[in-house]
């Protein structure tokens, strides 16, 4: 295995509550109220749908708002990765990764890990250059036991309400995580702060349809006829976790063109550097005296 490589679970597509449009000559993420489930290929008029984006609705005009799947791993943390990142924001790539408590940090003398301080005292945090991110990975169908779909989010609403659900889905379940017929969920809410406008988030809950007794009892049968078959859960579970640990950040350089669109289209830019005086390629020159102060 290439040691600083993230081994990661093999990724089918993309799921998302939003898109990248056009306007005015520049490429703007644009919310939804819906799902969408797309490839991996990349057209000139953004991701090309995914065949299950138009299996999973009841017909052309219907919204995809639920998305039955399953979770590869019994452990919470492997099926949803959250945590403090800093990305450059012309390249997307991470720069600095942490949990609150500690980090891992591209820095003059290369990668360290240092104290985190959470966003909110973190001086490279201004401006909103730290957020929170998350990255989910789900099983659509059985074509594919082992290939995921993969949902990002910068949402505080969909990291609090996926990180919650999964740790109380696992505990009632037995540990059988992996074995529950579940579905994502798209809500949403209104804030102060969004002006009665609705915000949309992602929940994780027993598929439609299911009581949870009967989600249960689902989930104990397919355990079972697993371990008959000789599927070795806590094997494949450690298996991921030796893959994730492997590299010192997940997202690869391929998927930072990708983040940097979405998470930090060329207005917030432009805001962000206006009000703070600083150009984004500052960054650097910010990490480096940042390093010596803290060396």
């Amino acid at each position: 295995m290439l040691k600083g490589l993230a081994i990661t679970p093999p990724v089918l597509g993309r799921i998302s509550i939003g898109k990248v449009i056009e306007k005015n000559g520049k490429r703007l993420p644009e919310k939804d109220d819906q799902f969408t489930i797309t490839s991996q290929v990349q057209g000139k008029d953004g991701w090309l749908l995914h065949p299950l984006n138009d299996e999973l609705r009841q017909g052309k005009d219907d919204k995809l708002r639920s998305i039955p799947v399953r979770l590869l791993f019994n452990e919470p943390e492997l099926n949803f990765r959250a945590d403090y990142t800093l990305f450059d924001r012309q390249s997307g790539r991470p720069i600095c990764v942490g949990n609150g408590e500690t980090c891992k940090r591209v820095t003059q003398d290369g990668m360290q890990t240092l104290p985190c301080p959470s966003p909110d005292a973190c001086p490279l945090a201004k401006g909103g250059a730290c957020k929170p991110y998350g990255r989910l990975n789900v099983v659509i169908g059985d074509e594919d036991p082992l290939g995921s779909f993969v949902f990002r989010t910068t949402g505080f609403n969909s990291i609090r309400t996926l990180a919650a659900r999964l740790h109380y889905f696992q505990a009632i379940s037995g540990n059988r995580l992996a074995c529950l017929p579940l579905e994502l969920r798209l809500r949403g809410k209104s804030t102060r702060q969004s002006h009665g406008t609705p915000i949309f988030y992602v929940d994780l809950t027993v598929r439609n349809g299911l009581s949870m007794e009967e989600a249960l009892q689902a989930a104990q049968q397919l355990d079972q006829t697993r371990q008959e078959a000789g599927f070795d859960q806590i094997a494949l579970d450690t298996a991921a976790q030796g893959g994730f640990s492997n590299g010192a950040f997940e997202d690869s350089d391929e998927d930072a063109g990708a983040m940097a669109e979405e998470f930090y289209p060329e207005e917030r830019q432009l805001t962000t550097a206006t009000s703070t005086g600083e150009s984004p390629s500052s960054l650097a020159n910010k990490l480096e005296a940042l390093a010596g102060s803290e060396s």
